[in-house]
């Protein structure tokens, strides 16, 4: 009897620690969705292929962008008013909100996670904020429509002017943001309207895209300073220009084997380039011109989105013979594409169906779908260990 109780009294121990541990929730599985239309952000959960949640009241998200802290706990969504709204994951709560511009292009957080940067058009500039409590720690003034903002390690802010051509890099490795003002590398002659930018997984090449020239500009930060170097320069010379109906995103940009992948602005196709030269070896014609050129994690395959009127439609390439191998029509309005981390699935946002599409990428099987309100951009909590996303 004595064994009996002992047990007994041992179980009855543990049951409230074993409710406990039942209704916590980990973040690793999960992601957001922007519904556009009604200022909202879905929370999903990858492994459960289903909406957990959805938080309201976060503005103009017509062109929204979303990055999350390093404990993937809260994600930080830049709208297009000038909004910048810190929502909590767990609580499915609005943890915090400022309307910091008239016109807000997206953001960044710095590589140690204490400060989120947004990008203006209207005044132009950035604005750099505390993480934690959404109080603004500086203001880098340009006189210029801003782009291209994302994050380079060592606590530096990079991003690019339109008006201006320049690209700017804000270091804040020194001190404290709210007392030390950052160190400015200002680097000219970088091209006409640059209109969008990223840098490279190691955070070592920053690529702007050129609007007013016919290629892209490439800088190695690893230079003190760096010098800029034209890329792909009259990739399009000779042919009859297209109508653009959607500028690619050059987030799409994506690494595959030793070779990036780009989609070509105003063309029916993606252009091959060689990871250490950046020199071009290759291209794929596709379907429309490509929005987003996205590489599943393992390299082997790219994922093509396209533009109205073609926008229906996503083309996979495989990577090692650069041949579309495949072709989905999940609905109208293919906006995004978003891989699980290991890149088994996609997740692919479907605006005008009002849905997510989720596939399996090595059968092409649809898998499932999740009912979102005019959904746009999908983001994964992985997102927060990754530098530029």
């Amino acid at each position: 009897m004595t064994r009996f109780m002992a047990l007994l009294c041992l179980v009855l121990a543990a049951l409230p620690w074993r409710a406990q541990a039942d209704s916590l929730r980990a973040t690793g599985d999960l992601g957001v969705v922007v519904e556009r239309a009604s200022g909202a952000l879905l929370i999903i959960d990858q492994s459960d292929h289903a909406a957990i949640g959805r938080v309201e009241g976060l503005g103009d998200l017509s062109h929204a962008s979303v990055v999350f802290s390093p404990d993937e706990r809260f994600a930080y969504v830049f709208g297009r008013d000038g909004g910048l709204s810190k929502v909590d994951l767990l609580t499915q709560s609005v943890a915090g909100r400022v309307l910091q511009s008239g016109n807000a292009i997206g953001g960044a957080i710095s590589d140690d996670g204490r400060l989120v940067a947004v990008s203006n058009y209207e005044p132009g500039g950035v604005r750099v904020f505390d993480a934690g409590t959404l109080k603004m720690v500086a203001d880098i003034p340009t006189g210029s429509k801003t782009i291209g903002l994302v994050d380079a390690p060592g606590r530096r802010f990079v991003f690019t002017l339109w008006d201006a051509g320049e690209t700017w890099i804000a270091d804040f490795s020194k001190g404290e943001a709210a007392v030390t003002p950052p160190k400015i590398t200002r680097v000219q002659g970088i091209g006409r309207n640059p209109y969008d930018a990223l840098i490279t997984a190691d955070g070592r090449r920053y690529i702007a895209g050129l609007f007013g020239e016919d290629g892209l500009t490439a800088l190695d930060l690893w230079q003190q300073p760096p010098i800029p170097r034209r890329i792909l320069a009259g990739y399009g010379r000779g042919e009859e220009p297209l109508p653009v109906y959607k500028m690619p995103h050059l987030e799409g940009w994506a690494l595959a084997g030793e070779r990036f992948v780009l989609p070509a602005v105003g063309r029916h196709e993606v252009l091959w380039i060689d990871s250490r030269s950046l020199e071009e070896v290759g291209r794929t014609r596709t379907h429309g011109q490509p929005v987003f050129a996205v590489a599943r994690p393992d390299g082997q395959q790219v994922w093509v989105n396209f533009a109205h009127p073609l926008n229906d439609t996503v083309e996979v390439i495989d990577t090692p013979s650069g041949e579309v191998i495949h072709r989905l029509t999940p609905g109208p309005a293919v906006l995004h594409m978003e891989f699980t981390p290991r890149g088994h699935e996609v997740w692919v946002s479907v605006r005008d169906a009002g849905r997510i599409d989720i596939y399996d990428t090595h059968s092409f099987e649809k898998l499932g779908e999740v009912a979102a309100q005019n959904p746009s951009g999908i983001f994964f909590t992985a997102r927060a260990h990754r530098t530029g996303l």
